[in-house]
């Protein structure tokens, strides 16, 4: 059997220590409470800052927990910075393919968009930054749903928007596990009538789902003369989706 994790063993230590001292603790206090190098604490705490679980005082001399550390079932990502990170890669999406692209999160159950591009074809469409769609009826919700470990999430009823929407919790668990699988969720009239969509799951800090990006448009744009779909677009989605999480993660 493989052995434990010493960095994670340390990083415990450092938090419980922070945990009970109200009024928080410097590097050389960690460093001597723990037999580590000061060296080995800073980096340490600095990843625990960069994580979002410590901060400094505004001296910068001490560290202590911060308050997302006792809010873990919460979302870590604050949806403008999805939002502000995704900008310009679902706009490229979009002016690529010619389709919409939406960003969304997971919030209760089902995805709220938080990144709009319209088709750019200058046609009457409608802005859905703001507003809700049902997770399991569409990509940008499976994307996102597949991801889910807490079971709260998933909706109790699963309500038909199509006669191709999933309904059965059975078969959409099965489904759920084929986007886990190959990376990427598709959709076929499932929310809406002679529309598919293609979703991929963006991953923040440490690997965690924190949203997903989508591309949706006509059935016959989407998908290949055998109704599956395209390949080509299938890339491009997973790209953008792959580029936005390297973002966050390399500027959080």
């Amino acid at each position: 059997m493989p052995g434990t994790v010493q960095s994670i063993e340390r990083a415990a230590a450092v938090l419980r220590l922070l945990a009970a001292a109200p009024n928080g603790l410097g590097v050389a206090d960690l460093s001597n409470a723990l037999g580590l190098a000061k060296a080995t604490v800073h980096g340490i705490l600095r990843t625990l800052h960069q994580v979002g679980f410590v901060e400094q005082d505004h001296s910068g001399a001490h560290y202590h927990l911060s308050d997302a550390f006792g809010r873990l079932g919460e979302t870590y990502l604050d949806p403008n910075e999805l939002r502000s990170r995704a900008i310009n890669w679902a706009d490229s999406l979009a002016s690529r393919s010619g389709e919409v692209v939406r960003v969304g999160r997971l919030v209760e159950g089902k995805v709220v968009v938080v990144h709009h591009v319209f088709r750019p074809d200058d046609s009457d469409q409608d802005l859905d930054v703001g507003t809700t769609l049902p997770a399991h009826a569409c990509a940008l919700g499976k994307a996102v749903l597949a991801f889910d470990t807490s079971g709260a999430a998933r909706p109790q009823k699963l309500e038909a928007y199509t006669t191709r929407t999933i309904i059965d919790p059975v078969r959409l668990a099965d489904e759920l596990a084929a986007v886990r699988a190959k990376g990427w969720a598709g959709e076929f009239e499932e929310y809406t009538v002679e529309i598919a969509s293609i979703a991929a799951p963006i991953r923040g800090l440490g690997g965690l789902v924190v949203g997903a990006v989508a591309m949706t448009g006509r059935i016959e744009r989407i998908c290949d003369s055998r109704m599956r779909h395209r390949t080509d677009l299938v890339s491009m989605v997973r790209a953008t989706a792959e580029a936005i999480g390297r973002d966050l993660r390399e500027d959080s």
